[in-house]
């Protein structure tokens, strides 16, 4: 799941000179789906395979998810680069051999050894990699050079180039426009060398730039833009490698094509491919479960899993029949609930909670609908539901707000164990999310997190998980000198709740940049709760933080086509500033009008 079009690099003549419009989109296609069904999470979500705790949440979710695509990615770059060498090594063999049968014969050596060892294949090559005429300059690495393991095997850049190639024939014999830089230690008397290989390789230089360089022992950085074949683009790098005179020699990553930065969705539609994990924590798996001995729980969360599993973008959710069982479960919670509310949970929600009971949404006596729910969700704030199988990757559901989608499951806790459950249920999302999803301010926020999301590192994914979990899932905030829960956590558990408000836990002021690097203690309640002055301050609070992260873009939410844009361009600021001044006008024009009475 890690593949986005990124914007555009900072503007220096040097890293300009490479961009080509034309091109820019191929490898970005070809490569995505590959780098994300690549980098999904395969493995279970267990302490056995790493995962950071016994209790799960967002928060270790994201934790492990990047300890796992950083094992990954390594183990890709490193099979590319062992796969590289490879060829490097054959491709190099079949040109002595070709070079030896024009001249009809063979070094000495080479005959001998073939005499001796009985044609035996892999001593051939050994010999005659060792007969090949060197030139002064040129120098193979060896596995022991550890100054120069790195040119001798792949960039993360090359990986991608070479994984686009391998889609198919046509792919690898398409001529794309790449920007190389190598790096010259003598000076310019080595740049018609790099002229002459290009030109062997069946390539055109379009663009030569040259300047001097500020890293030791390097007296040229020269910046090559060329059209080449895929296939030839790589041998051509291959070469350069090999000679000494060039300190080193790297391929510029295409301005959209990075696999250092995560593909993130475009339109509400692409949630289809969010990837449902599974757990150490489901009912099958984790003894611990309320309902691991139960075979009659076991299978009707496996029939509400595979219903969820068949959803996609643009169905009518399906719909539950709960059961006599199901429905008990829910108003033990429901009541419980209701108890504490009016006491201990902020204004917005009791009075969203109220509205509910109003439209005969909450009753007592039965389980909502997730899609009467959507539909009250989205005539309040937008927001809409999407059923969900179970957990999915942290970036996933962080990605799914952006949208105002929030992905929520369909199956109830065990019945014998009603005010726990050790994963999210659809009692924790209706009264522990909805209510608050369905305030303006609220949603907001939520709804800010998710498109910071959009294209963050993974170490940054780290923290908005952290900061979900400090607020949404946990959040407390100050209401006439008095702290209330607004945190879905909270409101659903009322154990936690009367531990959160009481004096026992530590209470500080939410500061994002704080909150994003609180370890997250496993244990029963948390010790640590932070305290919003009103979901305003805190969105504001937000987004100075955010403009911080390291994403060199910015996006917006178009909710008229349900796609976010990413604002990499004028085009798109002009075509955004011509909404804002539409917007501004009828703002104007309404202030306008109420002005009038009172001249």
């Amino acid at each position: 799941l890690h593949k986005r079009e990124e914007a555009a690099s900072k503007s220096t003549p040097f890293t300009q000179a490479f961009l080509h419009p034309n091109h820019k989109k191929m490898m970005a296609v070809a490569a995505a789906q590959k780098n994300r069904e690549m980098f999904a999470i395969k493995k279970s979500y267990s302490i056995e395979n790493g995962y950071p705790s016994r209790r799960r949440s967002l928060v270790d979710d994201a934790r492990f998810e990047t300890i796992v695509v950083k094992q990954t990615k390594q183990t890709v770059l490193d099979e590319a680069r062992a796969k590289a060498n490879d060829s490097s090594l054959e491709c190099s063999i079949l040109q002595a051999q070709e070079q030896h049968q024009q001249e009809d014969k063979l070094p000495q050596e080479v005959q001998q050894t073939v005499e001796d060892q009985d044609n035996d294949e892999e001593e051939i090559r050994m010999v005659a990699v060792d007969e090949l005429p060197q030139k002064p300059e040129e120098h193979v690495p060896s596995a022991n050079d550890e100054e120069k393991e790195e040119d001798a095997g792949l960039t993360e850049e090359e990986v991608v180039l070479q994984n686009a190639a391998s889609e198919s024939p046509e792919a690898e014999k398409e001529v794309v426009r790449a920007a190389v830089v190598v790096r010259l230690r003598d000076g310019m008397g080595s740049l018609g060398r790099i002229l002459k290989a290009v030109e062997g390789y069946h390539g055109t230089v379009v663009h030569l730039e040259s300047r001097q360089s500020r890293s030791d022992g390097i007296a040229f950085d020269v910046l090559m833009k060329v059209d080449m074949a895929r296939s030839n683009l790589l041998q051509l790098i291959r070469s350069l490698r090999q000679t000494q005179s060039f300190g080193s020699v790297s391929l510029l990553s295409e301005n959209n094509v990075n696999v250092k930065a995560p593909w993130f969705p475009k339109h509400a539609s692409e949630l289809d491919n969010c990837n449902h994990l599974m757990t150490k924590y489901e009912p099958d798996l984790d003894m611990n479960h309320p309902g691991f001995a139960d075979q009659v729980y076991r299978a009707r969360r496996k029939e509400i899993a595979e219903i969820a599993f068949a959803y996609r973008y643009g169905d009518p959710i399906p719909h539950i029949d709960y059961t006599e069982t199901e429905n008990k479960t829910w108003a033990a919670v429901f009541n419980r609930v209701k108890e504490l509310m009016v006491k201990h949970a902020c204004s917005e929600y009791i009075a969203v909670f109220k509205k509910l009971e109003n439209e005969k949404i909450f009753v007592k006596e039965r389980l909502p609908q997730l899609q009467e729910m959507s539909d009250f969700l989205r005539r309040n704030t937008g927001f809409t539901l999407r059923p969900a199988a179970g957990l999915l990757t942290a970036r996933d559901f962080l990605a799914s707000l952006a949208f105002r989608i929030f992905q929520s499951t369909q199956y109830v806790r065990h019945i014998n164990s009603p005010y726990h459950t050790p994963e999210p249920d659809c009692i924790h999302e209706l009264l522990g999310h909805m209510p608050l999803l369905a305030d303006p301010s609220f949603a907001q926020f939520s709804q800010e997190i998710g498109l910071a999301s959009l294209g963050a590192s993974d170490e940054e994914i780290e923290k908005l998980s952290t900061v979900y979990w400090f607020t949404v899932e946990f959040g407390l905030c100050k209401e006439k000198d008095e702290v209330k829960a607004y945190g879905a956590g909270l409101l659903s558990a009322y154990g936690e709740l009367l531990h959160a408000i009481s004096d026992k836990p530590e209470h500080r002021a939410f500061d994002p940049a704080s909150t994003a690097v609180q370890p997250y203690q496993d244990q029963e309640y948390q010790p640590i709760y932070y305290v919003a002055e009103s979901f305003e301050d805190a969105k504001e609070k937000f987004r100075r933080w955010v403009s911080t992260m390291s994403r060199p873009f910015e996006v917006r939410f178009n909710p008229h086509t349900e796609r976010v844009e990413v604002l990499d361009s004028v085009d798109k600021l002009d075509t955004l500033v011509a909404q804002l001044n539409t917007e501004l006008l009828h703002l104007t024009n309404a202030i306008e009008k109420l002005r009038q009475p009172f001249c």
